[in-house]
């Protein structure tokens, strides 16, 4: 059993013993069922407490049984609220450091709480597109009145037990105990046992002075907040049911039916594959969990610009000291003055403290010394992207650089087994591919090389989540998997220009889509000679390779970007409004005219097929060969780097919505097109064989 029982001084302490958070999984719900009923039935027991053991009391339900048989067996959580509740004697429920959705929910079936301060309380569920389904919405805020519940559960973002504690009224909490916990709740237990009747929230009613126009407005203002989100919206409207319900059972009733409905929404699919993608993708086929890890105690971080700059705010920010190294004082004074200016801006709005700013800065080191970098437990560079450069750094790193530090090259295209062997010591080398801005951007792939030790990929993907990054793992490919899939993408919105469409046409399309940012004012905001540049390196690599020239043109005329001013759009100074170019769209069309194209009308559902099919058909190819673990690693990459829309759930879970048949048949359309590239219209093997078995790749 999940759950341990033992007596002491005549109260029952049953503990939720099922690592890491407790999470209610069949047979913790058995252990704690048979816990109660063990109490109940000995007459030396007075009362019971149930608690947690280890780091939570219940994080909620365990996700390694989402979706599977053993999520709805006897006992499920409602009957085990339900015994709770029948409970002859009290149950006091010991509420520390985590008590979230499920957990709270069956503690709220108890006749008594008491907790720790600290404890982080929530109801997440909204979070993966759902409502609380035991009860949350019902019993929450007859407890904490209805706009603090409110709050909660359409957020779903934690409070700490002290704050809610202090709410005037709350009848959440009995007791708030300092010190040892289980000793404090026995003696509480005790105090309590011979009480009766005992208490249940299923006796208070919930209530609010004017409850219609109060309902009406919190509909208002989420809807505002909540366009493509369901689950938000269907909170309030649970919520807002717990005040008119006939009876508790009646507002179960109708919670139940907005959980069920919810459950088989596209948009909640997609966040709850989300939210186990995220979870699947620090676990990799052949490295352990328990792998032994290299300790980071320092870091250095080579080259002190924009991206170097937001490398070192991520180490910083996570209590790491950090020597920058640059090869002029300028340079260096430059990247420190930059990091000071982002720190001070988020002091200015409030989001972060003058004392916590001050001890950041005190971590951060510079030097114009590799010598400096000698005692650095982790070195990432960061310098410009061309081999020759890499390759000088890396063996100045090799010569420098303590046994057993990892050297992670921060290249978002080039081959990181070639640099490894710039060393003597390529087991020691990783890509880390941080997103720019890298202070800001959650996504870090992690390329693991041919040589690249486990120990290696181990602690860079623990790093990656102590600076809270979303680390997803790439092998080497050209661009590995991020910017391989989006040159495909990028090469589909330059047809459509050859073909009729304008650059503003193209972004707003994929934009209503739901994508952050189209392509070309992606472009812009990168710098459009970068695409320029792998253009001019694919002509050598892959002569055959077929591009539209209006990127290339655009270039020749000194369209860079934002930073130019002008690119695919105009820039007014000082301002990043992407204002439509006639300069660009008659380039455009003379363009056209040179290939002797009529531009046709192009409708923005063939916009976003066209865009979005070709990441999927390269991603198909980058599964085949090993490139990628798994298909949700590639959906974690592009929804938390590359702007897809959370509530499409990446471009495989969309395409899997769609429908691979569909999307496969679309595919070949596409190939009969004579102003695309038909190669590459070919379906995947992966996809083919997935449609051809009846199969999703998730």
């Amino acid at each position: 059993m999940s759950a341990t029982y033992q007596v002491v001084d005549g109260i029952a302490v049953v503990t939720m013993n099922n690592p890491p958070v407790n999470g209610l999984g069949y047979e913790t719900r058995r252990g704690i069922a048979d816990g109660f009923e063990k109490a109940n039935a000995d007459p030396a027991v007075k009362a019971i407490v149930l608690t947690g053991a280890g780091r939570a009391f219940s994080g909620g339900a365990d996700i390694r049984e989402f979706d599977s048989p053993k999520s709805l067996a006897e006992p499920n959580l409602l009957t085990l609220i339900k015994l709770a509740e029948a409970s002859a004697k009290p149950i006091v429920a010991a509420i520390h450091t985590v008590c979230m959705g499920g957990g709270l929910e069956l503690s709220l079936g108890c006749p008594y709480r008491v907790a720790s301060p600290g404890a982080a309380i929530a109801l997440p569920e909204v979070k993966i597109g759902l409502i609380p389904g035991a009860g949350g919405t019902q019993r929450l805020p007859r407890v904490l009145g209805v706009e603090t519940a409110m709050n909660m559960i359409v957020s779903g973002e934690p409070v700490r037990s002290e704050l809610l504690a202090s709410q005037p009224g709350q009848k959440l909490f009995d007791r708030i105990i300092d010190g040892e916990l289980i000793a404090g709740a026995v003696a509480f237990a005790k105090e309590i046992a011979d009480q009766r009747p005992l208490p249940s929230v299923r006796d208070l009613k919930a209530s609010h002075p004017n409850p219609d126009a109060y309902a009406q407005f919190v509909r208002n203002m989420v809807k505002g907040m909540s366009k493509n989100f369901p689950a938000p919206l269907a909170c309030v409207e649970a919520v807002a049911y717990s005040l008119k319900a006939k009876s508790l059972d009646d507002g179960l009733a109708e919670e139940l039916r907005i959980f069920k409905g919810l459950m088989l929404t596209p948009e909640a699919k997609a966040l709850r594959h989300a939210f186990f993608g995220e979870r699947a993708a620090s676990k990799i086929p052949d490295v352990p969990e328990n792998t032994p890890q290299r300790d980071i105690r320092k870091v250095g971080v080579i080259g002190a610009g924009t991206m170097g700059g937001g490398i070192t705010m991520n180490f910083l920010n996570a209590g790491i000291p950090v020597t920058v190294l640059e090869t002029k004082q300028e340079a260096l004074d430059r990247g420190v003055a930059t990091i000071r200016k982002n720190y001070e801006a988020q002091v200015k709005k409030g989001k972060l403290k003058q004392d916590k700013y001050e001890q950041r800065m005190a971590l951060l080191g510079t030097t114009l010394s590799y010598d400096d970098l000698k005692d650095a437990d982790l070195i990432i560079e960061a310098v410009f992207e061309e081999i020759g450069v890499k390759k000088a750094v890396f063996e100045k790193l090799d010569e420098i650089a303590k046994p057993g530090a990892i050297l992670a090259s921060n290249t978002s295209t080039l081959d990181v087994d070639r640099i490894a062997n710039f060393t003597k010591r390529p087991q020691d080398v990783v890509g880390m591919h941080f997103f720019s801005p890298a202070n800001v951007m959650r996504l870090l792939e992690v390329v693991r090389g041919a040589a690249t030790a486990k120990d290696v990929l181990a602690t860079v993907m623990t790093v990656g989540k102590k600076i809270k990054k979303t680390a997803v793992v790439s092998g080497v490919c050209d661009g590995f998997i991020g910017n391989r899939m989006i040159e495909q993408y990028s090469r589909q919105a330059g047809f459509l220009l050859d073909e009729g469409c304008t650059p503003a046409q193209v972004d707003k399309a994929i934009e209503r889509f739901g994508f952050a940012m189209g392509p070309f004012r992606m472009g812009d905001l990168a710098g459009n000679d970068i695409g320029w540049a792998i253009r001019k390196r694919r002509a050598v690599e892959h002569p055959g390779m077929k591009y539209s020239r209006t990127a290339d043109l655009l270039c020749e005329m000194g369209r860079y970007g934002q930073k130019t001013g002008a690119g695919w759009y105009d820039y007014q100074s000082g301002k990043r409004d992407a204002i439509p170019s006639a300069v660009v769209e008659q380039m455009i069309a003379d363009h056209r005219k040179e290939l002797g194209i009529a531009p046709r009308r192009i409708g923005d559902d063939e916009i976003v097929q066209r865009l979005v099919y070709a990441l999927v058909n390269e991603a198909a190819h980058i599964l085949e060969e090993g490139i990628a673990n798994k298909a949700s690693d590639i959906d974690m990459i592009y929804l938390t780097g590359y702007g897809f829309p959370l509530w499409r759930g990446g471009p495989l879970c969309w395409a899997d919505s769609v429908g691979l048949y569909n999307v496969v048949a679309t595919m070949r359309r596409f190939a009969q097109n004579p102003h695309d590239d038909a190669a590459f219209w070919q379906p995947a093997p992966l996809l083919q064989r997935l449609v051809a078995e009846g199969r999703s790749f998730t």
